[in-house]
C-alpha cells in the first residue's frame, strides 16, 4: 500500500521575518507545520543570531528556489569593536580582547569602511555551512579544527555607517550572493587594528523582494484558521522572483508536449531583463506558470528545464 502523503499541496512564496535564536531550518519547519504544507524549503540560510527576510518556498516553488539564491541581499548589522570570537558573532566564545584606538573618530571609521566597497576577495568564517573536502566548516570548528578556506569573489554594492559610538557601530550593507557579514565585520575590525564581531544582524531584503513586507511567525500563528485561507492569501505567486527572465506562452497542446519533456512552439511575451539569461518563464493559455524553459535560437520553440505539477 502506498504511503499517504502528509500535508496540503500548497504552492507559493512566503517572505518570513525570521526570529533570532533559532536556525533557518527550525524557522522553516515551524512555518511548514503552520501551513500544513506537503513540501517547503528556504532560499539561503541565516545565522541563528540573525533576524530578517527568509524566503520560504512551498510546493512547486521549491523547484524555482535555486534562481533566487543568486540574488543580491541587504543587511543591517551592529558590530562590537575590540572583541573577537570564534564564530565572529555574539554567539561565539571570546578569543581576544584588544583596545579600540582612543583617537578613532567617526570620520576615520567611515573612511576605513569605504575601502570595503566594491569587488572583494573574502575568506568565509570557520563557522559556516561551506564544505571543505566534503566536511562542513562549522562541524570542524566544533572540534576545534581550523582549515584554510579559499577566498571567494564577492561585491559590496553599498556600505553606509548608520551610527558610531567609538566601540560599536551600525552598518547598512548591500551585497552580492555569498557575502558573509561576519567576515566583513572581522575584516573591518582588523583594518582598524582592534578586531570586531557581529553583535546583531538583520537581513533587510533579498532581491527582488525589496518592496515586500516580511511576516513574523508570531503574526502568522495568530492568523491561523482550520481552513488556512488567511494564510494562503499571504503567499506570493510562483513567478514573484522571476521577473528578470524572458516569458513565453504555449498552447494547451504545447503544454502536453512540454510536460513530456519535448519542445513545443511558443510565443514570446517579454524579453529578458538581464543579459546572459538563457532561461525563460513558460506560461499556459490561462496565464498560469507551467515551468521554466530555454528558448531555441529561432525563438519559436522552448525546451523544458523545470516542469511544474500543480496537482
Amino acid at each position: 500500500m502506498a504511503r499517504r502523503r502528509r500535508g496540503r499541496p500548497v504552492h507559493g512564496i512566503l517572505l518570513l521575518d525570521k526570529p533570532s535564536g533559532g536556525s533557518s531550518n527550525h524557522a522553516l519547519q515551524r512555518t511548514k507545520r503552520l501551513f500544513d504544507a506537503q513540501k517547503a524549503g528556504h532560499t539561503g540560510s541565516l545565522d541563528p543570531l540573525a533576524t530578517g527576510m527568509l524566503p520560504i518556498c512551498f510546493g512547486e516553488a521549491t523547484k524555482l528556489s535555486a534562481f533566487l539564491l543568486d540574488a543580491d541581499k541587504g543587511y543591517e548589522t551592529t558590530m562590537q569593536l575590540g572583541v573577537t570570537t570564534n564564530s565572529a558573532d555574539a554567539d561565539g566564545e571570546v578569543l581576544e580582547t584588544r583596545e579600540v584606538p582612543s583617537d578613532l573618530s567617526e570620520e576615520q571609521f567611515k573612511a576605513i569602511c569605504q575601502k570595503f566597497k566594491g569587488p572583494l576577495q573574502q575568506i568565509p568564517p570557520m563557522v559556516s555551512a561551506i564544505k571543505i573536502d566534503g566536511q562542513r566548516l562549522y562541524k570542524l570548528a566544533r572540534e576545534g579544527i581550523e582549515v584554510d578556506r579559499p577566498a571567494r569573489s564577492i561585491v559590496i554594492h553599498d556600505l553606509q555607517v548608520l551610527s558610531f559610538s567609538g566601540t560599536t557601530a551600525r552598518l547598512s550593507v548591500k551585497c552580492s550572493k555569498g557575502t558573509y557579514i561576519r567576515s566583513l565585520v572581522t575584516d573591518i575590525g582588523e583594518a582598524i587594528g582592534c578586531g570586531a564581531h557581529v553583535a546583531e544582524l538583520r537581513r533587510t531584503f533579498v532581491s527582488p523582494f525589496e518592496q515586500h513586507a516580511m511576516l513574523p511567525i508570531d503574526s502568522l500563528e495568530a492568523m491561523a484558521t482550520p481552513t488556512f485561507e488567511s494564510l494562503d492569501e499571504l503567499l506570493l505567486p510562483l513567478d514573484a522572483g522571476l521577473a528578470h527572465l524572458a516569458a513565453v506562452s504555449i498552447s494547451t497542446e504545447g503544454l502536453a508536449t512540454f510536460q513530456r519533456g519535448q519542445s513545443p512552439n511558443c510565443t514570446l511575451l517579454s524579453a529578458a531583463k538581464a543579459a546572459g539569461e538563457g532561461l525563460c518563464r513558460v506560461y499556459g493559455e490561462q496565464g498560469e506558470l507551467v515551468g521554466l524553459g530555454e528558448l531555441a535560437e529561432s525563438g519559436e520553440q522552448v525546451a523544458p528545464r523545470r516542469v511544474l505539477q500543480m496537482g
